[in-house]
């Protein structure tokens, strides 16, 4: 043992949890795939540093410490409840953690994402789920954050946990011909995450705003863990290249600012730098895919910095790969969005109409926005009016529903003029 050094130890709890959370309940889940005993030892584990260290001082090796009393928890709950785990995986767990030196705990995060991510799985869990199993978030904070119940989520939690340890999914990555799937959904799960976290723009909803960070996080372990997968370069790239803006996105009074308008002095130019050399990386590799081009598209954008305008022949270009590889209407809507910039409202329209069709828009707040402004563009008042308001009822947001009644109102005010 050793002092704190200055600092205090829920400090150091704190600071460990972060670092090594998923780290150390992936490496007791590893072999009996019982992620919640995990959980529930490496609890009691942090409860008993919080009343340990203050009195004996902080360890010098606390992650170490806290595998220690946590296997032995483990172990004990085990024992207790007679679970039907097998007595030489018991023991393989005690000796293995028994046996790990100070700063060489088996890093198994990943494995226990691709467990989250089994097609076993319900889709609608994964990203929930691996925000628990790897940073250790309540189940009412994720709740919160993915906008149901504290109760549905810890039962969908529950479910999803008691799947893996009963269908024995393995906590590993998967062998070559398996990853490619597993993979995207690991990604699919960390940007659904980050998107929830995004849609809190001004970041004052902390259940929201941690969830962008964790989410950042999470791509950081994909990108140290696999190197040499550009998607995951791509993913990451591509919310650095989002989260850097998010000064930019609200007014000092809270009003929300579109990309167009916003002050590029306020963007993370350090994030952006990071994101450009995360995508240099992914495209050295020549194995294009969805994160890397959206990742483009943000860089396109962002580009606006060093050269004043955006370069919409590129962006349209890009979202023309980005539409071929996944037909998405978000990637169309947006797409008709830079051609009105390059082309005109008239050939905008055009493609608005086309994409229009598919019911997978008709809920889609962004979209009806995108039609009121390229109507409004064409003179065509009455019709814009009717976008801007469904697009208006569809929002959530109040500061984005008072620009959507700006802009509203704001082609009245010129068609009188």
């Amino acid at each position: 043992m050793s002092g704190c050094q200055g600092i205090s130890a829920r400090d150091l709890a704190e600071q460990v949890a972060r670092r090594s959370y998923g780290k150390l309940v992936a490496f007791l889940a590893a072999r009996t795939r019982d992620v919640a005993a995990a959980e529930d030892a490496l609890s009691e584990a942090f409860a008993a540093a919080l009343t340990d260290w203050p009195q004996n001082g902080c360890p010098h090796h606390p992650e170490a410490w806290l595998m220690t009393v946590a296997r032995r928890k483990f172990l004990d709950a085990s024992r207790a409840t007679r679970r039907e785990t097998a007595s030489d995986e018991i023991e393989e767990i005690s000796t293995a953690a028994a046996s790990v030196a100070t700063e060489e705990i088996p890093d198994r995060r990943l494995g226990l994402m691709f467990a989250c991510a089994h097609p076993a799985i319900d889709a609608a869990i994964r990203a929930p789920l691996m925000l628990q199993a790897i940073l250790g978030l309540d189940a009412a904070r994720i709740a919160s954050a993915f906008l149901i119940s504290p109760a549905t989520m810890s039962q969908r939690l529950v479910r999803a946990k008691t799947k893996i340890r009963e269908a024995g999914i393995p906590l590993e990555i998967p062998e070559r011909s398996q990853l490619r799937p597993r993979l995207d959904a690991v990604l699919d799960a960390i940007y659904a995450a980050f998107s929830e976290g995004w849609s809190d723009a001004a970041g004052t909803d902390v259940a929201r705003r941690d969830l962008a960070e964790e989410a950042i996080y999470l791509g950081r372990v994909i990108t140290d863990l696999l190197p040499e997968e550009p998607e995951g370069l791509g993913l990451l790239a591509l919310m650095l290249h989002a989260e850097a803006r998010r000064p930019a996105r609200r007014s000092a009074e809270g009003d929300y600012i579109p990309l167009a308008k916003q002050d590029i002095r306020l963007w993370n130019a350090e994030m952006i730098a990071e994101a450009e050399t995360l995508l240099k990386r992914a495209s050295a590799m020549n194995l294009m895919g969805r994160y890397q081009l959206e990742a483009a598209i943000q860089s396109a954008h962002a580009a606006r910095a060093q050269i004043g305008s955006s370069d919409w022949a590129a962006i349209i270009a890009l979202y023309d790969a980005l539409i071929s590889i996944s037909n998405s209407p978000v990637a169309a809507v947006n797409r008709a969005l830079a051609i009105a910039e390059l082309r005109g409202p008239h050939k905008a329209l055009e493609d608005l109409d086309r994409v229009g069709a598919d019911s997978r828009l008709a809920e889609y707040q962004p979209y009806w926005a995108a039609r009121a402004d390229i109507l409004a563009r064409t003179g065509a008042i009455d019709e814009s009016r009717h976008c801007y308001a469904v697009a208006i009822g569809l929002e959530r947001d109040p500061s984005v529903r008072r620009f959507l009644e700006q802009r509203r109102d704001s082609i009245d005010a010129d068609s009188h003029a």
